[in-house]
This record gives C-alpha cells, structure tokens and sequence, in this order.
C-alpha cells in the first residue's frame, strides 16, 4: 500500500464501505486504507473503465488471508436511478452497507461572471444532490433498520470561495446537510459526519485542472500554515477514524483536516480600487485620511 495506516489490522473486518469517487485521488486513498483494515470495499465512479484498471491494482494488494474485496460499480450519483441501482447490486453482492464515504464530486475554477448556468447546475447537481441521492438511499434500503456511519467530504470554504463559488455553495449545503441528517438518523443508529480538507495534493487533481493544475497547486503552498500541500493519506486515515468504533459518539461534526489553512488567508487578490462609496463625513475619517495620508509638515 502507498502508505500503512496507523490502525489495528482488521479494524472493519467483515464490513461493507461504498465510496464514491473511489477510483482516485482522496477516495482512492481512503478506499485503499479501508482494504488494509479489512473492509470489502466499492468503488464507483462514472468511469467504468479507470475503476476496473484501479480495483485490479487494489486487488494485488489484499493480503491472501484478508476478507476484504474491492467491486467497481459505475454510477453517475446525479442521476438517482444509478445510485438505486448500484446500493440496489452492493446489497444483492454484500447483505450489508456498514459505511458510506460521499466523495464524488467535480469542479472547475472561474469567477462567477463567466459561468454558464449549466456549469453552475453541474457542479451543484454532483457534489450536492449526488451526496443526498447516496444518503437517503443508504439509509432507506439498509440503514434506516441496521444502522451505519456515513461520511461526506466537503471542501475549506469557510471564507467563501471566490473563484470557484459553485463548489463552494454546494460544499456548505452538504455541511448544512450532514448536520439535519445526524438529528434525523439518529434514532436509527446512523451516525453522519464531515469531513473538510485543505489544499490535497494527488496527480489526477493536478491533471482534471489541466494546464492551470501545476500553477494552482504551487501557488497554494503559502497559503498553508503548514507551507506545505496535504496528501490524500492524510484524509484516509481521519475518514476511517469517523468510521470506527473509536468516533462511536460523534455524529453532525465537520472535522476540518487543513493544517489551520480555514484559518488563515485566501488566495483570491483584491487588486486596489476605489470603487467603495466614501465613508460618512465627520471626524473620523478627518482623522482616518490623516493615517493614510499625512500631510507634510514642511
């Protein structure tokens, strides 16, 4: 494995995590780390042919003596018939969906002056509606009498998320979400957290943001307190947390896995300007056009 989690061997032995979005990047490391602790494991994605080329790598890695195994399933969670019909094949397959990991999802970088409301609808419908698609139909084929833990992976949009506002609208939807669905599952049993990472570095997001990939991720080092770049094993082992008997009373929480990124500064530049309204007159600003700029004595 690319990197050797930090739990106990066959943590989730004998139990079933769907992960969507687990062909690459943050769900393809937390869907590895599942596989080391035990856990049969499917991935999905609409790109059936990269899921089979990953569950065959996967599968080279399964230790002969573990339970786990890894099924690709396409499914595009837009649409709400693909995401019945792949809980609908996990079932028929497994018995059981013990986990949920939301980590489907999709966007591209542009201020929202240049967006199309089909871009816009894109990236909503995916990383919005995709995460409640999966949700409720987890929850209503299996967990509602059984009980399960579901995670969703979100984003750092607590400053807003100028440059990619889309994203970020939907990102703070699914927080909003995860929060109702704690409250309203749990009488089931079903514990339902976030998790919301920093800047994650993996090749295929590098790749999905073509030639600006390279320029976005070199130019988010700074804006880190860690002055670094996370990776998606750091998301892993974190998600797989939330998962285990370890987090069995933490439900409706969003653990912001950023090294204090949320907390420090944005990477969107606001050129100057003089395009705010004056400030009321008064004494105030007198004394504040002094400070800025202060007339010469001589």
């Amino acid at each position: 494995m690319a990197a050797v989690s930090v739990f106990k061997p066959g943590l989730f032995n004998q139990k079933v995590a769907v992960v969507t979005g687990g062909g690459t990047g943050i769900g393809k490391a937390i869907s590895t780390e599942l596989l080391e602790l035990g856990c049969s494991v499917v991935i999905s994605s609409r790109n059936a042919e990269r899921l089979q080329k990953v569950a065959k790598e996967m599968r080279q890695k399964i230790p002969a003596s573990s339970p786990a195994s890894v099924t690709p399933v396409p499914c595009n969670i837009r649409n709400e018939e693909e995401v019945n019909n792949l809980v609908s094949s996990v079932l028929r397959q497994y018995g059981r969906i013990d986990y949920l990991v939301n980590n489907g999802g999709g966007q591209f970088s542009s201020p929202v002056e240049n967006m199309t409301s089909k871009g816009w609808k894109a990236v909503i419908d995916t990383n919005l509606t995709g995460t409640f698609h999966c949700c409720k139909e987890v929850y209503t084929a299996y967990m509602k009498k059984h009980g399960g833990v579901i995670v969703n992976i979100i984003a750092d949009m607590w400053k807003g998320f100028p440059g990619m506002a889309h994203t970020g609208a939907a990102r703070a939807a699914v927080d909003n979400l995860t929060k109702s669905l704690a409250i309203e599952w749990a009488s089931s049993g079903v514990r339902v957290n976030a998790v919301a990472p920093g800047t994650i570095f993996s090749k295929t997001a590098m790749e999905n943001y073509k030639e600006l990939g390279p320029h976005l991720f070199k130019t988010s080092v700074p804006f880190s307190p860690a002055k670094r770049l996370g990776v998606p094993e750091e998301i892993s082992s974190v998600v797989c947390f939330l998962l285990s008997p370890a987090a069995s009373f933490i439900s409706g929480a969003t653990l912001k896995v950023d090294a204090g990124q949320s907390l420090y500064r944005t990477m969107w530049e606001i050129p100057d300007h003089q395009a705010w309204p004056e400030a009321p007159e008064g004494e105030n600003l007198v004394a504040l056009k002094e400070l800025l700029e202060p007339q010469s004595k001589l």
